[in-house]
């Protein structure tokens, strides 16, 4: 019986770290995208009251190098949640998906 109790421990310890960092991504991906959506709108305001077009601000590098350059640190914490099953969505992770949502109820 102690055996199983410590699988069970082990498997929901693996399960809630694993949560954990789901977590942590998708929680890092909303403040990219709402903290770069709020600094672009500002940049993009201010140079227009300045005298320049729309379409000269929103594709001006300064206001795209954030969401660049940040964007470059999600894509590794993606890959270090997700792993190389993010990039090769092969058969594996279609019968993971499978078995999943026929579990739900």
């Amino acid at each position: 019986m102690d055996s199983e109790k410590n699988k069970i421990d082990t498997r929901y310890l693996r399960a809630k770290k694993r949560v954990e960092e789901l977590k942590g991504f998708y929680i890092h991906l909303a403040v990219y995208i709402i903290i770069n959506s709020i600094i672009s709108g500002f940049k993009v305001i201010h140079d227009m009251e300045n005298g320049y077009l729309f379409s000269e601000t929103i594709t001006d590098f300064s206001t795209l190098s954030l969401w660049l350059w940040w964007g470059i640190g999600i894509a590794f914490h993606a890959y270090k949640v997700f792993g190389a099953r993010l990039l090769f969505l092969g058969k594996d992770w279609e019968d993971r998906k499978i078995k999943e949502y026929m579990n739900e109820k």
